[in-house]
Order: structure tokens, then C-alpha cells, then sequence
């Protein structure tokens, strides 16, 4: 039998295969494509300490072999989602690993502080990499205030910590160096690129609140080199993420360093992929002659000099 199981530090998972905050809702949309129970592990869509009622419209544009969205972190709140949201993801079946985002450390700190408490949550994923709210990816393009980040987490939290980090710097390796040592157990590499759509004949950008994050399978080998840097120079597990469609993505994923993947935009016009790649993931490990995917993780065979 191929093992399917991987660790991520302190968060185990039956599968490396999850599904990425933003695009999977609260999973309840999600019921009629979907058997959770199968899945890695769900990313519920950002929770903040208040409602925010997101950027104005529009909100996404189809771009290229991908999309570009300013939806603005539109959520009900935090006490809202522990009290309606939480209690049907726990009784899901799988790991439940809940991002988080806000202004201040305190704001992190203090819903960390409640996540610690609550049955069900597997781990904490840290939203410091979002582009399309004002202060959003501020802590993410600073190793400093990463750090300060992780550590206000980790100071009220014994359950694992993922720190989700931002594209949109000159080099990621530093800000990853920084939450490996402020204690975070994994990153997740990478949010999305800050992009814009523009209607020439009005003059005008198509999104409404000018910029917005591209994803989708144009920024698939932007990921990859990412992963492949991050994972060369710091030694934490990284959960990959950037226009997976296909089992070949995820393999590619692995080789380069990745220890488990998000699906991410192709929830969107695929939501049963997450199922479909997990059926064909022992087939693609046995392909390399792999019995587990531990075995291929960072494998990649690049050519010397």
C-alpha cells in the first residue's frame, strides 16, 4: 500500500492534498461535489476579528490562464465563524486548519488565543500575505513583523502554525527564515500576485478596487521556483500552492521541495479535483517507484555546474 500520510512538524495529515482558503467557502457550498472525509485538509475562507464587507465590485476578472480577484477578505467576523462556521467544519471528518488575519499582533494573538480552545481546529494558518487589503500584506514582505507575527501566535497557541506568505517581495527566502525561527511549524508558498485588468475603451480598471491578486495556472512556475528557493535555504516543511489542476502539478510540487499542496482557483471550475487527485496520486508516486510521498519530497535533479 502507497502511504498517502505526511507531517508537517506537529500537524499530521492522512493526504498532502488540500484545499486553499478563498476558494473552498466554509465547505457547506461545497457539500454536493465534494467527500470531505477523503480530503488532506480544509482552509476555511479568511476570518478577521470583525465583519468586513469587502471591496466593491467588481470583484474578479478572468485573465489569461488564471484570474485576478479583489474580493477584500469579505467575511462575518470571528465570533461569528467560531460560533456558525466552526462547529459543521469539525464534524467534517478532516483536518479543519483555520486562517486568520488581521491589523495588529494583538488581533492575531487574541484569535489564536480562542482557535487554541476550540475542538476540532488542526492548525492555524496565518493570512500576512494578502494583497487586496489596506495593511493586509504589510507583515508579509517584512521578516521582522512576520516574525512578530508568528511569535504573538505561538506565545497563546499550542496547536500547529502555518504562516502563509506573499509573492510580492524581492525574495522570499529571509521572510521564511524568519517564521521557521519565530516558531511557525510550515509556510504556505505562495498567496497571489498583485495584478490589474484594465478597459481601455472606458478608460477605466476592471476591478473595483483597481488591484487584485492573480492566481490560476499562469502563476504555476512562479510558485515552483519559489518552493524550490524556500526550500534549499530553510529547513520547515512548505505546503505548496499556484495553479494545481493536475496530478502532474502536484508531482512537480513534491519534486521541488513541497511536502503537501493546496488547490486553489481550480475549485472554482473543478470543485471534485481535490477528490480526483487523491485517487490518482498512489499511481503517480508508484511511477517513480516511490511508496510514500515523503520519499520524493525535494527530489528534483538539477544539473551541476
Amino acid at each position: 500500500m502507497t502511504a498517502l500520510c505526511v507531517s508537517l512538524n506537529r500537524l499530521r495529515l492522512q493526504n498532502p492534498i488540500l484545499v486553499a482558503s478563498g476558494t473552498f467557502g466554509y465547505a457547506k457550498e461545497m457539500t454536493a461535489f465534494v467527500d470531505f472525509k477523503q480530503l488532506g485538509g480544509i482552509v476555511p475562507k479568511t476570518v478577521t476579528p470583525q465583519p468586513r464587507p469587502g471591496n466593491p465590485p467588481p470583484r474578479t476578472v478572468e485573465t489569461a490562464s488564471g484570474m485576478l480577484n479583489s474580493i477584500g477578505l469579505d467575511n462575518d467576523g470571528f465570533d461569528q465563524f467560531v460560533a456558525e462556521k466552526l462547529p459543521y467544519l469539525s464534524g467534517l471528518g478532516t483536518a479543519i486548519i483555520v486562517n486568520i488575519a488581521g491589523r495588529t499582533n494583538d488581533d492575531f494573538r487574541r484569535m489564536a488565543s480562542v482557535l487554541n480552545q476550540c475542538a476540532g481546529v488542526a492548525a492555524i494558518e496565518l493570512n500576512i500575505s494578502c494583497p487586496n487589503v489596506s495593511g493586509g500584506v504589510d507583515f508579509g514582505t517584512s521578516p521582522e513583523l512576520a516574525a512578530e507575527v508568528v511569535a504573538a501566535v505561538r506565545s497563546v497557541c499550542d496547536i500547529p502554525v502555518i504562516a502563509k506568505l506573499t509573492p510580492n517581495v524581492t525574495s522570499v527566502v529571509p521572510i521564511a527564515q524568519a517564521v521557521a525561527d519565530a516558531g511557525a511549524d510550515a509556510v504556505s508558498l505562495i498567496n497571489t500576485f498583485q495584478g490589474m485588468a484594465v478597459d481601455w475603451k472606458k478608460r477605466r480598471p476592471v476591478l473595483g478596487n483597481v488591484l487584485g491578486g492573480l492566481s490560476g495556472p499562469a502563476i504555476k512556475p512562479l510558485a515552483l521556483r519559489i518552493v524550490w528557493q524556500v526550500s534549499r535555504a530553510v529547513n520547515i516543511p512548505i505546503i505548496g500552492i499556484g495553479g494545481i489542476q493536475s496530478i502532474d502539478d502536484v508531482m512537480e510540487f513534491f519534486l521541488v521541495g513541497a511536502t503537501a499542496v493546496q488547490i486553489g482557483t481550480a475549485n472554482f471550475y473543478n470543485p471534485s479535483l481535490a477528490n480526483q487527485l487523491i485517487r490518482e496520486l498512489p499511481a503517480a508516486l508508484q511511477t517513480l517507484g516511490a511508496e510514500s510521498v515523503a520519499e520524493i519530497v525535494g527530489t528534483l535533479k538539477t544539473p551541476t555546474v
